[in-house]
């Protein structure tokens, strides 16, 4: 596998159809993004959303209606055509996923670039805590789970988290690092019960694929920017785009910008 090192080199591939694949582990120091493309007329609600949930939806930038070009994450980048994959909804329900989304664009549509646990994801891997997933399948587990987000209008649902295992020593390391990644969705919202975010199947994802969990280790769960992809199926707007899960937007922003 090809590994792209610069972020526009990444979306370049992207446009071009070179590259489809997952997106961990690609562009090293950069702030990768999750992104939901809404019509203006429920851009409002879901704005309101993502303020009453910073830790599954930190904003990195909302573009105004119509702009494909997100000018302070990705100047000259397109988000019609820059990520690897796109999901497409039609009243809440996912129809398809696609590499390029120029064909529905709209005048109208607002998108909004959130943060991204892969940004926290290098400073793990720098403290010698790479997580499984990125040499096992290339795409990071992700569990609905029963603890409800705070709703704004018709967008409301449960939390959507990411899983990463550790040893208990590990997992207390990981989530002092992640903390300061605030834009990366934070530390860890729950560490070793899956039972308490209702995840009954810890080798079943519902987005993502499974990872190994050796003996002495113990789930490690971080909020996920999946989380309005659950809002929007209960929202059922006349339709909505936003990344597949694992296949992020790749911005310039560097990693330890938004660092605390």
């Amino acid at each position: 596998m090809t590994f792209y090192a610069k972020p526009s080199d990444l979306r370049a591939a992207c446009r071009s159809g070179a590259f489809d694949g997952p997106t961990s582990g690609h562009a090293q120091g950069f702030v990768q993004a999750n992104m939901v493309i809404l019509p203006a007329a429920d851009a409002e609600e879901f704005r309101q959303f993502c303020a009453n949930n910073p830790k599954p939806c930190p904003v990195l930038e909302i573009l105004e209606p119509g702009n494909p070009e997100p000018k302070n994450c990705a100047p000259g980048a397109d988000v019609r055509s820059d990520l690897s994959q796109y999901r497409v909804f039609r009243d809440g329900v996912p129809v398809g996923d696609v590499t390029d989304v120029a064909d529905i664009w709209r005048d109208d549509f607002v998108t909004f670039l959130l943060g991204c646990s892969f940004t926290a994801e290098e400073a793990l891997i720098a403290a010698g805590l790479e997580p499984r997933h990125i040499r096992e399948t290339g795409i990071v587990p992700m569990f609905r789970t029963t603890k409800p987000t705070e709703g704004a209008g018709k967008f409301t649902g449960p939390f959507v988290v990411s899983m990463r295992p550790y040893t208990p020593e590990d997992a207390a390391r990981a989530a002092a690092i992640t903390e300061k990644y605030p834009m990366a969705h934070g530390g860890p919202i729950q560490i070793g019960d899956p039972d308490a975010l209702g995840i009954v199947d810890i080798h079943n994802p519902e987005y993502g694929a499974p990872v190994t969990i050796e003996e002495g280790e113990i789930p490690v769960f971080w909020a996920c920017g999946v989380t309005p992809q659950e809002a929007i199926l209960n929202a059922k707007p006349e339709i909505a785009i936003t990344h597949a899960p694992g296949y992020m937007f790749v911005s310039d922003l560097l990693s330890d910008a938004g660092k605390e």
